[in-house]
């Protein structure tokens, strides 16, 4: 298989340290740097997370930039009830990386200079607010040209929304940059919307199977996600939340690693709504075309989930 470069843009909670390690096990991935962003924690918090995975997964060479601290108006939206405030379950960890192994460059700037080294050839896999992408792009307006493609977890293609009434987490962080990201970048876009995760939920065994490995990884993954373990039982009892296993930002990124993960798409235009008082934050597709944008993007809404327990099993091994 043709190695694949990914630039990894995160604001790493348990979902992003999940999907990090799948994509750190898959032989033919070559993950030239990772940026942060705000959004499920602080971007102190997303830095020193990252650097956690890395040491875990013996990979502290990979380079990692700290990049914007709040959305472009300057909100801040953590998802500490999920994620613990730290971003990663507030499990103690004494051993973690010092921020001295971040790199000086910031991560906007990485990102445009990565791109440019790699012209065509780097694959931008985002996981969280698109605040950086945003500013990318604002920097340099070629830059969605000098990609190969573009992968997002986040938005909604049903009106669903796990934060707002119809937002999802990713984008009701930064609608702005949402929105400039959508709308500006014209390269090959595929995106994994929250309800296509809950749609294709794994099963609950699966999860207790997967975190009882004998492995430092998956010791690990067990103790990050006992947090989130807990908050998702009272959802799914109080609040009606879908029942099952839902690594939001491995499904992104196993349909970067894996061409046949996912078996079915909708390619059409999407926006995103900014002035809404209900609907802030949320993307909508426009299947019919009213819109009249000339770029169309890949909406994820099948895969095979078998697939999915095969990469995230390996990424515990």
């Amino acid at each position: 298989m043709d190695k694949r470069l990914l630039l990894v843009d995160v604001d790493c909670g348990v979902d992003d340290a999940q999907a990090l390690m799948l994509a750190l096990a898959a032989p033919h991935v070559d993950i030239l740097g990772i940026t942060c962003c705000h959004g499920n924690t602080s971007l102190d918090n997303v830095c020193r997370n990252v650097l956690r995975v890395l040491k875990v997964c013996n990979r502290l060479q990979i380079p990692v930039y700290g990049g914007a601290a709040r959305s472009l108006l300057g909100n801040c939206l953590h998802a500490s009830h999920y994620h613990g405030v730290d971003g990663l379950g507030d499990v103690p960890d004494p051993s973690s990386p010092d921020l001295d192994f971040l790199q000086k460059e910031h991560a906007v700037l990485a990102m445009i200079r990565i791109v440019n080294e790699n012209p065509g050839q780097v694959t931008l896999v985002a996981t969280g607010p698109l605040t950086n992408l945003a500013l990318a792009v604002n920097m340099d307006p070629a830059f969605p040209q000098k990609i190969k493609s573009l992968f997002i977890m986040g938005g909604n293609m049903e009106s669903r929304g796990n934060v707002t009434v119809c937002g999802e987490f990713n984008f009701a962080c930064d609608p702005e940059a949402a929105y400039i990201v959508l709308n500006r970048f014209d390269c090959p876009t595929h995106i994994a919307t929250w309800e296509f995760t809950c749609k294709n939920a794994l099963p609950l065994d699966f999860y207790n199977e997967w975190i009882s490995q004998k492995t430092e990884k998956a010791e690990f993954m067990r103790k990050i996600s006992a947090h989130a373990e807990d908050f998702t039982k009272l959802s799914t009892e109080e609040k009606g939340w879908t029942e099952g296993f839902l690594p939001c930002d491995a499904y992104v990124m196993a349909a970067v690693v894996d061409d046949t993960f996912v078996t079915d798409v909708i390619n059409c235009p999407v926006g995103v709504e900014l002035s809404g008082t209900l609907t802030r934050g949320m993307m909508v597709l426009d299947t019919s075309g009213m819109l009249e944008r000339k770029h169309k993007v890949f909406v994820m809404i099948k895969c095979d989930t078998e697939k999915l327990k095969c990469l995230l099993t390996k990424a515990l091994q």
